[in-house]
């Protein structure tokens, strides 16, 4: 995770981005403390990379890179405003002791690219280009599924699909129809027959955006529909509030990088 201490809406490359609109950073920080301190409860480990002044955004970890059975796929920003966040995260990463893979097309990290059982799910359609799905699968030798986004609403596919289980016995994701393209909803609907269908009032609130440990899942509160679905299925909706960083297009998810070691 990254503190939002630089946070600020100061250019728009996204429809929730709004330049005229005020942000208030401490409200940004004190949300994410809230995340932060949520994680930290729970009992997993949290580690931090300290914000670049200048990358309002780097708050997003989760679109830093990905991280698969301790191999670093590092992200290729498509915004030049965006772009020096991923060598800082690969930086991070190599420091750390991670095998890291420069890479070499344009792909948003864990924005675009989500593990579900032994399977990688892989957004395209407004930010990672497919040929990043042929990379990674090289790089990491599993299969890379690609799914076409098409509502600009719904840029990265962690805002439109929330992994809940990850364990391959059962995998789970809850999901948003309408944001894929139909023989993307196609693949789905035959991948995830029991998922989590998502309402658009959940989707509108960034609910999808929302971060699993296969049991506890933190939840947007405007998510009501969401939150009530996965008490259904067992799973445990907490509701912590990112509305502040809402304002430049991410939830608990764009603030939170998996780090996956094998």
């Amino acid at each position: 995770m990254c503190r939002p201490d630089h946070f600020d809406v100061t250019y728009e490359i996204n429809p929730w981005m709004d330049v005229n609109r005020a942000t208030d950073r401490q409200r940004a920080v004190d949300q994410w403390e809230v995340l932060y301190r949520t994680y930290l409860d729970w009992g997993h480990t949290v580690d931090l990379i300290d914000p670049l002044p200048g990358l309002p955004d780097m708050v997003y970890a989760a679109n830093g890179a990905t991280v698969v059975d301790g191999i670093v796929y590092s992200a290729r920003f498509r915004f030049p405003e965006r772009a020096p966040e991923g060598p800082a995260y690969e930086q991070w990463f190599a420091g750390s002791g991670f095998t890291t893979h420069t890479a070499a097309e344009v792909n948003e990290g864990e924005g675009d690219i989500l593990m579900v059982g032994d399977v990688l799910l892989g957004g395209s359609g407004f930010r990672t280009d497919p040929a990043a799905h042929a990379e990674l699968a090289r790089v990491t030798g599993r299969e890379v599924v690609t799914l076409e986004l098409v509502d600009p609403r719904f840029y990265h596919l962690d805002t439109a699909i929330a992994v809940l289980d990850s364990d391959p016995a059962h995998p789970m994701i809850a999901y948003f129809p309408p944001a894929f393209s139909p023989a993307s909803q196609e693949v789905l609907a035959g991948m995830f027959p029991d998922a989590v269908i998502a309402t658009e009032a959940d989707a509108e609130a960034l609910g999808l955006n929302a971060v699993s440990d296969g049991r506890r899942v933190v939840v947007a509160p405007a998510a009501v529909d969401l939150a009530a679905s996965l008490r259904e299925r067992g799973f445990e909706p907490h509701p912590v509030d990112t509305t502040e960083l809402l304002k430049g297009g991410g939830g608990a998810k764009c603030c939170t990088l998996e780090i996956r070691e094998g």
